[in-house]
């Protein structure tokens, strides 16, 4: 079997990268500014499998992540060492 890390994992072209503090869900922190998750968010492991966001509250995390149309952050993905190496927009222009 191999190995989740072994296989790169493919973000949209649109994924930003961030700075991420669960605070108490639905409600976070991003890049130190307050934001929210979108109804329906869907964070990712560095395994690539779901993460509840109640058991992420208060660890500071290096994410890639997208925006819904409403401005709410909608797919997380917690990057592993590697993943955060390759370099990414932080903030939309």
């Amino acid at each position: 079997m191999v190995q989740a890390e072994a296989l790169p994992r493919a973000f949209p072209d649109n994924a930003l990268r961030g700075k991420m503090t669960v605070t108490q869900p639905p409600e976070i922190v991003l890049n130190g500014q307050p934001a929210r998750l979108s109804p329906g968010s869907r964070i990712r492991n560095v395994n690539n499998t779901l993460a509840l966001s109640g058991t992420l509250v208060g660890q500071a995390l290096t994410v890639n992540y997208t925006r819904d149309s409403y401005g709410l952050v909608h797919e997380v993905w917690i990057l592993s060492p590697n993943e955060i190496a390759q370099k990414r927009r932080t903030t939309a222009n």
